[in-house]
């Protein structure tokens, strides 16, 4: 079955790209992101408002 590529990332609403190109980088949860979440702007799709919004996610 193909993963979940819907606007929702680990229940945070990052929009479709980012959550592709989190997904297609190996991510699948919060806890599995790096410490720096800066880092994922070199994915194509995730931008300063997914990075944002998963920040907040994590406290």
């Amino acid at each position: 079955m193909a993963e979940d590529r819907g606007p929702e990332f680990d229940g945070v609403r990052i929009g479709r790209p980012a959550t592709g190109g989190l997904i297609d980088a190996g991510y699948r949860t919060l806890a599995d992101l790096p410490d720096d979440l800066t880092e994922l702007l070199r994915l194509h799709g995730v931008g300063p408002k997914a990075v944002r919004m998963l920040q907040e996610a994590r406290g």
